[in-house]
């Protein structure tokens, strides 16, 4: 799955502080999935928002890397620096979404690779990508954003086109396509249950809508 194991995210340590840096440079790479999906309209201000939020993490990163080593330490410099207007505030707000995003994309290949499908149309993946945008994004979205991205699963690709696209237009065996998901997955899933984690033993998750 050459988009997605490219550029591997590094295990997650025992005591769950994820390195900013290599974090980020994991995660720099992830934006292009969202082209995979097609329809612009929908995808393409998903796409922008991922890949803005993780330059505003960057930003802060690069301004003191001593300071901000972990994503931890992100989240507890600025709760001391911002006051009351934290967590709605800097690159926590940043990360926070781009956890939601990156959630998006982890339920939609899990659910594509534990063989989840509409039996009539199998090579669909609109269930996938509902169950994707239900369970990561919905409740954060207006009316419309949602009534949007609802509409947009029929112009989704074929699961076999998507996974083609994920390979970079090679012809691979599906078979070694769900391989490769499994493996980005189980590197992955568990850095982004601690950043949840992080995000909730901190009181830092907001519900607001978009």
């Amino acid at each position: 799955m050459a988009l997605l194991l490219e550029h591997e995210f590094k295990p997650l340590p025992a005591d769950k502080q994820i390195e900013t840096l290599p974090f980020l440079e994991a995660v720099a790479h992830l934006p292009p999935f969202f082209d995979c999906l097609g329809t612009p309209i929908v995808y393409s201000p998903v796409k922008a928002d991922l890949t803005g939020n993780i330059k505003k993490i960057r930003a802060v990163y690069d301004s003191n890397p001593a300071k901000f080593k972990t994503l931890q330490n992100i989240l507890e410099v600025e709760k001391e620096l911002h006051g009351s207007a934290w967590p709605k505030i800097g690159a926590t707000l940043a990360l926070m979404w781009l956890k939601r995003g990156l959630k998006f994309i982890l339920v939609l290949l899990q659910s594509i690779s534990d063989g989840e499908r509409d039996e009539e149309h199998p090579n669909l993946i609109r269930v996938n990508a509902l169950k994707a945008y239900e369970i990561a994004l919905k409740k954060y979205h207006g009316w419309m954003l949602q009534k949007l991205f609802t509409g947009s699963v029929y112009a989704l690709p074929y699961k076999s086109d998507l996974l083609k696209a994920l390979e970079k237009g090679k012809e691979v065996k599906e078979e070694e396509s769900i391989e490769k998901i499994h493996q980005f997955l189980a590197r992955v899933t568990p850095i982004l249950d601690a950043i949840y984690e992080m995000y909730t033993k901190m009181n830092a998750e907001l519900s607001y809508k978009a």
